[in-house]
């Protein structure tokens, strides 16, 4: 007997039935918004997600560009305030040397008030190149009074002290001698004792001058940093204007005088100024 196998098909009805199983599910789904709120926020947070992308960007560039910003304004303040400090120390600068020239105006004011011979302030323009601080040109000659062989003179730190001679007069410029040149020489006397003596340089503003004629038996009486000043003997100077201080005293046995270094009381490599005396003005007998 032959077994005969049944197989099971779908229908037209069957299908059919399926078909609108799965209708009627979807619209149910649709009506009662299942799937439209799905896709609401799955919209939602891609929509944000990109959104929030585009703001860190847009905030990074704008910080970027905020940070150079800020960079820029801070280098020109900066370079502002750099300006300004080198103004402020020009400024200052310029008011150190104001006070210091109306300090020396003031020292020569002074001088002038002191003393009764008739002064003529003036400026050192030029040295001698050819032997350094050996001589030195000023800017007063002829026309403004000046006259060969009058003594020249400084105010340091509130000390006059005697430079050297005129010894060549140009219609506005003149030529002086300091004393520490070799070929000046200059009757002195030491303060204390009253020996006189004569002071002649070394040709060098940095060396001691030189002074002679001193005798030994004083030597018991002289110490070190006594002061040297002019004798006002053979017309050129007035008496005792401070030539300098005694640095080192010397016997000989050879010389029956002593052999003395005198410090200059003036600092040749640093006066700007000087004062030109006229001991004629003040004194009739050395017309004749």
């Amino acid at each position: 007997m032959a077994s005969s196998k049944q197989s099971f098909r779908f229908g037209l009805s069957e299908i059919l039935l399926i078909v609108f199983l799965l209708f009627s599910g979807a619209m149910l789904a649709f009506h009662s918004g299942g799937f439209v709120l799905n896709f609401r926020s799955l919209g939602f947070t891609l929509l944000s997600s990109v959104q929030k992308g585009v703001s860190t960007v847009t905030n990074g560039i704008e910080n970027t560009f905020n940070a150079v910003h800020e960079l820029a304004r801070l280098r020109q303040e900066n370079k502002e305030l750099t300006e300004r400090l080198k103004n402020y120390e020009i400024l200052q600068r310029a008011n150190t040397d104001i006070r210091k020239e109306n300090e020396r105006l003031k020292e020569q004011l002074d001088f002038s008030v002191t003393y009764q011979e008739k002064n003529y302030p003036a400026q050192i323009i030029a040295r001698n190149p050819d032997s350094l601080y050996s001589a030195f040109t000023i800017n007063k000659g002829s026309r403004h009074g000046i006259k060969k062989n009058m003594p020249v003179l400084a105010v340091q730190n509130g000390i006059t002290g005697l430079v050297g001679k005129v010894v060549t007069v140009g219609a506005g410029t003149s030529l002086v001698m300091p004393i520490y040149d070799t070929k000046c020489s200059v009757s002195a006397r030491i303060q204390k004792t009253r020996d006189i003596g004569l002071i002649s340089g070394n040709g060098s503003s940095d060396s001691m001058l030189n002074m002679s004629y001193i005798k030994k038996r004083v030597l018991d009486e002289l110490q070190i940093g006594d002061l040297i000043v002019t004798s006002g003997e053979g017309g050129n100077y007035t008496s005792d204007i401070p030539i300098g201080s005694i640095s080192e005293i010397k016997t000989l046995d050879y010389d029956s005088s002593l052999s003395i270094k005198v410090a200059p009381v003036i600092d040749f490599s640093r006066i700007e100024m000087v004062i030109v005396s006229d001991l004629i003005e003040v004194n009739p007998l050395l017309k004749n």
